[in-house]
């Protein structure tokens, strides 16, 4: 049998995902159908653009769909006791020197990781670097663009 993957989500990105998968379930998938429909009375489904264009973004929604309801189904919410402020770990919010620069992130799982909105994995270089250091640390990452070295300043939960 095959083994799932535990999908570490903070109680943040668990209430994201619900509210995208009632959006896509209660919204979405009702656009979608209303396109199809409308396409269908365009008359020969063979050459029919606007209905694979329909049926196509159908697809997508179901897949997603899906995606969340197994990502909910397998997740492990971090608890408060989970989250240390005297080392990092998933769910830490860290201030970070990163090339001369303060940066705060938060650490998260994989799901919930957002670099624009300064949301970074735990498993990506720099998270994985990151974990059960102290503030302090200066701490290097192996990174697609080479190694890197960061201070971490502070750790909150």
């Amino acid at each position: 049998m095959a083994e799932t993957k535990e999908y570490v989500l903070t109680r943040e990105g668990k209430a994201d995902l619900e509210a995208e998968l009632d959006t896509l379930k209660n919204v979405t998938r009702k656009a979608v159908s209303q396109k199809i429909k409308e396409a269908r009375s365009f008359g020969d489904l063979s050459e029919n653009a606007e209905y694979d264009e329909a049926k196509n973004e159908q697809a997508e929604v179901e897949a997603r769909i899906g995606e969340i309801e197994h990502m909910l189904k397998y997740a492990r919410v971090l608890d408060d006791e989970e989250i240390k402020s005297d080392v990092v770990t998933p769910g830490s919010k860290v201030v970070l020197e990163i090339f001369g620069a303060e940066k705060q992130y938060t650490i998260v799982g994989s799901t919930e990781a957002d670099p624009y909105k300064n949301k970074l994995s735990y498993e990506s270089p720099i998270g994985a670097a990151c974990l059960n250091r102290s503030a302090g640390e200066t701490v290097k990452a192996e990174t697609p663009g080479g190694e890197m070295e960061f201070k971490i300043l502070s750790i909150t939960r």
